[in-house]
């Protein structure tokens, strides 16, 4: 086995983290208060052209706080999609509500087409609420992943969520720093299209802060009540008054001294992300392999992750097998979540399309700190395994 191993996606934290995390623990601010926290959301808002980030403990959490705020109640359903990581959708069981699990499109993210055909035929709209026929449940949101970093289509998704109220949740946890260059949204970052948008800063994202998340919200009152319901809804900081139940979700100083430090790097590494990929394209290209997996055009993505689809007939768990004992990383797309224990009794609808991707995308090592070398080795294993 080589002794250099090519991990899938590892944190880059070559910048001024170090310098930045020492400040925050010089002032004794290590936890929820300090500095750097409002630094940190000041920073994530201005880079998405968002009046207001909140900081909060994970993208789970901040999805959490977002169902909250779009008045998800139990036994209320919310429109998700089947496939995408599972903690995308579990806290709409948080909130006691019920998933709808929907198919995707060839982006990979929630299939609009299917999206307006299930409102249309499967629901009924009556004096702004959009019901489901059989279990008689008001839809209230949907939830949109931006999966690998590659956009959704907003225009669609949004056009069906207005003309049947339903508030946009998007998550966008693998996706800071994708835009749409073009159409009615250029410009504008995902995270900031729907109702609500939560990032995330998990270790493998495209910035870390080792955990932590930041919620988006389209209006000023659901911003302020987010940052109330993630520090315990504590009404007087100095008595410890709360007048409801809160959350402690807040991100801590030092986590946000380490974020403050990738911000100043993100659009770097953006660049470093798309430079990545058009080497491995380049390269598949020229010793005759399939091309990776396209993202949406009229776009910029931060092609967080790149997806390697894979002949039907070959085995991919065999192939995954053969790349570690090379020493090369790699992973396939998530278990669908309607395949999952917790969602088994759910609903579902339409789903054809990722049970399809789900055996056959195969996720290549895309850290930002990938060198060139490492790529041509990760094609090389592959083209003597499969090509």
């Amino acid at each position: 086995m080589p002794t250099e191993r090519i991990s899938l996606s590892v944190p880059n934290v070559q910048g001024r983290e170090i310098e930045y995390v020492t400040d925050a623990l010089s002032t004794g601010w290590v936890s929820t208060a300090g500095s750097y926290v409002s630094s940190f959301e000041e920073s994530v808002a201005r880079f998405v052209g968002a009046p207001r980030a909140v900081a909060c403990q994970s993208g789970t959490a901040g999805l959490h706080i977002a169902l909250l705020l779009a008045g998800v109640q139990p036994d209320d359903a919310v429109l998700v999609p089947t496939l995408t990581f599972i903690a995308a959708v579990n806290p709409v069981k948080y909130v006691g509500a019920h998933p709808v699990l929907m198919d995707c499109d060839d982006s990979l993210c929630l299939d609009p087409v299917k999206l307006e055909r299930y409102c249309k035929e499967e629901c009924a709209f009556s004096e702004g609420v959009l019901r489901n026929r059989e279990t008689g449940r008001a839809i209230k949101a949907i939830v949109v992943v931006h999966v690998f970093g590659n956009m959704a289509d907003m225009v669609a998704i949004n056009d069906v969520a207005r003309r049947f109220n339903l508030r946009v949740i998007e998550d966008a946890t693998e996706a800071l720093g994708t835009k749409y260059t073009e159409g009615p949204y250029a410009g504008r970052f995902a995270g900031t299209l729907g109702d609500f948008g939560v990032f995330s800063f998990n270790g493998n994202k495209i910035i870390t802060t080792g955990g932590g998340g930041m919620i988006i919200a389209r209006r000023s009152e659901d911003s302020d009540r987010a940052a109330h319901l993630t520090t315990q809804a504590k009404s007087d900081s100095v008595r410890y008054e709360h007048d409801e139940v809160g959350y402690n979700y807040r991100l801590t100083n030092v986590q946000a001294a380490i974020g403050v430090a990738q911000m100043e790097c993100l659009e770097r590494f953006i660049d470093a992300k798309n430079d990545n990929y058009n080497r491995y394209q380049t390269l598949l290209r020229q010793v005759g392999l399939p091309a990776l997996w396209p993202f949406r055009g009229g776009t910029r993505s931060n092609k967080w992750f790149y997806s390697l689809p894979l002949p039907e007939e070959l085995d991919r768990d065999r192939l995954m097998g053969q790349l570690a004992e090379e020493g090369i990383q790699t992973r396939p797309i998530w278990g669908l979540i309607h395949e999952q224990a917790p969602y088994a009794d759910d609903e579902t609808y339409a789903i054809e399309q990722a049970s399809r991707f789900r055996s056959s995308i195969l996720n290549l090592p895309c850290s930002t700190s990938l060198t060139e070398e490492e790529i041509v080795r990760v094609v090389e294993v592959l083209k003597g395994l499969i090509g």
